[in-house]
């Protein structure tokens, strides 16, 4: 009995480690290099999430390849740049400023502006129609003056 505890005690044991990765580099600035660009690179399938903590399996092959590419030398710029021409803009979190990114970040500020400058003339329009003329003030004496007319007759 004590033995099938032990096995299924070592069997859960087992199954419970986790796997972690280990990337040996030859210095210590590869392996610095690696972790900071690790954790700047986006999965490409996870949703904002990075590749240093991403265990998809595209992350993984992400990860080997940024390990090879640092192992040969080549700098940060260097390797995002491969990444990108690999994956797009989405797998760095920090996109080059471009007309479509300028124009995502400008547009919603000229909506509102627009907004608010609809407002003002619509406010302006009413305004003006809203105003008491001397013509309207004519017309509110004439029927002031029928009124009278029919209530005194």
């Amino acid at each position: 009995m004590r033995f099938v505890f032990v096995l299924l005690a070592l069997v859960f044991a087992v199954s419970a480690s986790a796997v972690e990765e280990k990337y040996d580099f030859t210095n210590d600035e590869q392996a610095a290099l690696f972790t900071e660009l690790t954790k700047e690179l986006r999965c490409p399938k996870c949703q904002n999430q990075n590749i240093a903590d991403s265990d998809a399996v595209v992350a993984k092959d992400l990860r080997d390849k940024v390990e090879l590419l640092v192992k040969e030398g080549q700098s940060k710029d260097q390797v995002i740049d491969y990444m990108i021409d690999r994956y797009g803009y989405f797998v760095h979190y920090q996109p080059p400023v471009t007309p479509a990114t300028i124009l995502l970040w400008i547009l919603p500020g000229l909506i509102v502006l627009g907004g608010f400058a609809f407002i003002i003339l619509r406010q302006k329009k009413a305004a003006q129609k809203a105003s008491w003329s001397e013509r309207d003030e004519q017309q509110l004496q004439k029927l002031i003056t029928r009124y009278k007319r029919k209530e005194s007759a």
